[in-house]
């Protein structure tokens, strides 16, 4: 026969190099000591060994995610600083970074965190080869998560399926995300991430060709994608730009922790044997790309971004997969590791409010103030008055809906039966609150992405609701068009601001309907001085399509 033998004779090869796909540099991360128990060294085969107890992995996640709902990173603080002092920012640009300097101040206070939208728990870990564990990592460091969010004035926003189409809040914001990997020596480190919906939302992976990779096709290229990330997601963003990977999976899981700065420290060029490397000059262009939009920090302006990561991967020779990814204004990432010295948490900035200018500054120019407890055709010749991106302040009665709850009353409307009077006679307000911390009228309560709701538009606002929406973000043609036709409105509020929202703004919240629905139930709240835009009008304009945006 001449069939193969199974192992036949060797070919001589050259001796492995190794090299590692992310080179990291040193670890210059600030860290704070959590505590010293549940940590051993205990010699095995003559090394010695790092014993770790699962209470230290669980009290690690615990403080972790504790943390990053209430504190921000001092560079994240300052690039909201800089934009206070830079003048050639926009009048917006500076009011909403301030509300966000004034929201992280209230958020450190550890009562309220900084977003309603308290987020999915994600960790990823990297496990020395001399660390020694039950095997049960993966447990302890989700039970760590989720007894933060019991604990804490945390929202539950994971929903499991019983069925293909029918869903259930776990209530207890479990599971986790968690990722473990065999990498070091004798440490075990981690990242842990709150990531909220919104900017997980604004993950995209676009399977180009490799003709793309000239520097003015590319260029093109990335401005058209960028542009489609929207507002929805709470602006300024940390922008995270992935070309290439060996796999889809690798370059959307490379954009994640770009946008974490976690891959700060990679190498500045590539080499022949395939390094993941930051290209430095495309974030400058990219930077200067989204300052010229003029989409800005929401409303209009230079500030689109704070800064911007480009990393650029190995790649097969027929693929070209580009992701595109945000880290949103509740930057909430901490880094942990294990030691022989003890539980280390990366320290956050417990004190913003150093960051605030030393004297209240009268931003976003003149305001409008809106009487919600008007019946709603004044509202309606109240705000007709007024051109898009007028300044308002809202006071007054508003209804609180979003997805789960504008399914249920559709389902009236298809059964032919009307929409309830309190959804014709005011405001819709797109949101789902964190827990009410004893005490306070309100959990944090900022808006949620107003696009997940655009397809109900139309078929409400013909039926005499959802006349003044209030949300976050970029809407599609059809809202623009609906409200045209019906003469309604959409309001933009400050994405990002929850915790300044529930501190300053709700004085009374209670359920209006359909409480099983947990934070998705319909909410009645009033409301003082709620800061808002006018984004859609009466008359068919929109802030958003004059920025290509609509």
């Amino acid at each position: 026969m001449n069939a193969p033998t199974a192992f036949p004779d060797p070919k001589p090869v050259p001796p492995y190099k190794h090299t590692p796909l992310f080179p990291l540099g040193a670890d210059t991360t600030p860290y704070k000591k959590i505590t010293a128990e549940g940590i051993r060294v205990e010699k095995v085969l003559g090394r010695d060994m790092l014993v770790v107890s699962r209470e230290a992995l669980r009290a690690l996640s615990e403080a972790a995610f504790g943390d990053i709902n209430h504190y921000l990173r001092p560079g994240h603080l300052q690039q909201l600083r800089n934009i206070l002092d830079d003048a050639e920012a926009s009048d917006n640009d500076k009011f909403v970074a301030f509300d966000f300097l004034k929201n992280a101040n209230i958020a450190a206070g550890g009562v309220l965190p900084m977003c309603q939208d308290t987020g999915t728990a994600i960790i990823m870990g990297k496990k020395g080869s001399r660390v020694l564990t039950d095997g049960d990592d993966e447990a302890a460091l989700s039970e760590g998560a989720r007894d933060a969010y019991l604990r804490r004035n945390l929202r539950y926003s994971q929903v499991a399926p019983l069925s293909m189409y029918e869903e259930k809040n776990t209530a207890n914001n479990m599971p986790a995300q968690c990722e473990i990997y065999a990498e070091g020596d004798d440490a075990y480190k981690f990242m842990f991430m709150a990531k909220g919906g919104g900017s997980a939302n604004k993950s995209f992976l676009f399977q180009a060709t490799p003709s793309v990779l000239t520097r003015d096709r590319m260029l093109a290229f990335l401005k058209e994608k960028v542009l489609t990330l929207g507002t929805a997601a709470c602006p300024p963003y940390h922008l995270a730009i992935v070309i290439g990977g060996t796999s889809a999976e690798l370059c959307m899981k490379t954009v994640k922790l770009a946008s974490a700065r976690y891959l700060d420290a990679l190498p500045t060029h590539g080499s022949a044997d395939g390094n993941a490397f930051r290209e430095l000059e495309m974030e400058q262009e990219i930077l200067k790309m989204t300052q010229s939009l003029g989409v800005g920090a929401q409303f209009g302006g230079k500030y689109f971004c704070h800064d911007v990561r480009v990393i650029r991967l190995p790649r097969h020779g027929a693929s070209l997969p580009i992701g595109l990814g945000v880290s949103c204004s509740a930057d909430r990432q901490v880094l942990g590791k294990i030691t022989k010295d003890g539980v280390y948490l990366e320290e956050l900035e417990h004190n913003p409010a150093q960051y605030l200018p030393a004297v209240e500054q009268a931003l976003g120019g003149e305001v409008v103030k809106i009487d919600l407890n008007q019946p709603m055709k004044d509202i309606l010749e109240t705000l007709s008055k007024h051109p898009i991106k007028t300044r308002l302040s809202l006071t007054g009665t508003m209804i609180v809906a979003r997805d789960s709850a504008h399914a249920k009353l559709r389902e009236r409307l298809e059964k032919g039966e009307p929409l309830p009077e309190y959804f014709k006679n005011h405001p819709v307000y797109y949101a789902g609150p964190a827990k009410t911390p004893d005490g306070y009228a309100s959990g944090a309560f900022g808006p949620t992405t107003a696009g997940r709701m655009d397809s109900f538009v139309d078929q409400f606002q013909a039926a005499g609701g959802s006349m003044v929406m209030v949300a976050k973000g970029n809407r599609a043609v059809a809202v623009r068009e609906a409200c045209k036709k019906h003469g309604g409105f959409y309001l933009g509020s400050i994405g990002g601001a929850a915790a300044n929202l529930a501190e300053h703004c709700i004085k009374k919240v209670e359920v209006v309907e359909y409480p099983e629905l947990g934070m998705e139930a319909i909410w009645r709240i009033e409301v003082e001085d709620f800061p808002a835009f006018i984004i859609i009008d009466d008359k068919g304009n929109d802030f958003f399509k004059e920025l290509n945006l609509g």
